[in-house]
Parts: C-alpha cells; sequence; structure tokens
C-alpha cells in the first residue's frame, strides 16, 4: 500500500546577511533562527507515523531536513527534482537588477517566468518525486523538505489555479508545511499549517524568486 500522506516542508531562515538572491548558490545555510525553525517544525509532527524523509541538495534543506532526521531516527535522503528553480538574477540584489535596463528583458514574461526555470518545468519534476515518494514508500507518511517557489507552484496546481502567481503574496512561510493526498490518480491538499509562525516577525525571507 502506498503513503498516505506527503508533507512538503519549506526550509528555515537563511543566514542571508546581504539580502542576495541566492536561488542555487552553495554556502547559503541556516541562521540560527532558521535552525530554530526547522526543529519546531519536526517537533510539531511529533507521535507522527513519518517513515521516509527526502529534502532538495541545497545547504538550507539538509539542515532543515536534521531535526526531523534525529527525531524520527531516519536517513536524509537526496533528490535534486525538488531543488530551488534556477533564476537568471541569483548573486545579486533584486532592487539594483530591476532599475538596470539590461535586466528589463528577463522581465517580460511573469506567466512563464521569463527570469528562470518555468512552472512546466517545476511542476513537472516536483511531481515526479513526489509521484515515487508516495509509490514507494510503504504507508505511513513521507516528508520532502523543498523550497517556496516549487511548494507553491505543487499546491496551486493541485487546487485547479494557474502556476502564475505574485512571488510577494506566496502562502508558504519558512518551515511551513503543506501536505497532500492521494485521490483516485491525482493529490489533493488537505492540510496547511505554520508551526513556527511565532517566529516569523523577527525573520528576513528572500533570497529566491
Amino acid at each position: 500500500m502506498p503513503a498516505d500522506l506527503i508533507h512538503l516542508v519549506r526550509h528555515g531562515e537563511v543566514h542571508n546577511p546581504e539580502r542576495i538572491l541566492y536561488g542555487r548558490i552553495a554556502g547559503y545555510h541556516l541562521s540560527t533562527l532558521g535552525h530554530e525553525m526547522a526543529a519546531v517544525a519536526a517537533t510539531s509532527f511529533e507521535g507522527r507515523d513519518i517513515r521516509r524523509l527526502i529534502a532538495s541538495p541545497l545547504q538550507r534543506t539538509q539542515e532543515s531536513a536534521k531535526p526531523w532526521a534525529d527525531l524520527f531516527e531516519l536517513p536524509i535522503e537526496t533528490d535534486e527534482r525538488i531543488i530551488e528553480p534556477h533564476n537568471w538574477f541569483e548573486g545579486t540584489r533584486m532592487r539594483e537588477r530591476l532599475r538596470n535596463p539590461i535586466s528589463w528583458p528577463r522581465l517580460i514574461n511573469p506567466m512563464r517566468p521569463s527570469w528562470g526555470e518555468s512552472y512546466r518545468s517545476v511542476l513537472t519534476r516536483m511531481f515526479s518525486a513526489i509521484d515515487d515518494a508516495w509509490a514507494e514508500t510503504v504507508s505511513g507518511e513521507v516528508v520532502l523538505v523543498s523550497h517556496q517557489m516549487p511548494i507553491v507552484t505543487v499546491a496551486r496546481n493541485v487546487a485547479g489555479r494557474v502556476p502564475f502567481h505574485d512571488p510577494r503574496k506566496r502562502r508558504c512561510t519558512l518551515s511551513s508545511i503543506t501536505t497532500l493526498q492521494r485521490e483516485g490518480d491525482r493529490f489533493v491538499e488537505v492540510d496547511y499549517r505554520e508551526p513556527a509562525r511565532e517566529l516569523l516577525e523577527n525573520s528576513i525571507d528572500l533570497g529566491a524568486v
């Protein structure tokens, strides 16, 4: 019997004092607050039947998966398919880029989006990973630690909404948990929670588009 639930967990706050759009750039790790957020998220599921733990290869998601690994005594499996989308603005500050005319052609089609990996590509790889996690896990629940844009894009898709959205209005806070369940031949969202809500007020949430 396949897995009962798939939990898409976003990483905690990242140490980013320069406020760079870090995207897939290596070396961006969790802040002290980010580690606390990740621990709170894992602890909020204490007692649940978590059978597998899968994380994006980036440092911030691997670190965010660590409290889950410790609590549920599971190895962290790494899956490239749930990584942050690449984007043209990596390594820069967004406000500076927006003032530079060289950047403007990259913003011409937000429906795609033209500044990086397409929504269609993100959906294809995310659902490939989700399908495999569901089918290859014998009952119980699976945690996938990923990133904001991929999680939001999946959530919008299962809700029957278009992938295009305003990045400033995403419902996917740091260390939030979006839960999917299989119904027939598709997934549906059955829960969304923000276990680290009390820590968000003092956090900085930027670094990807």
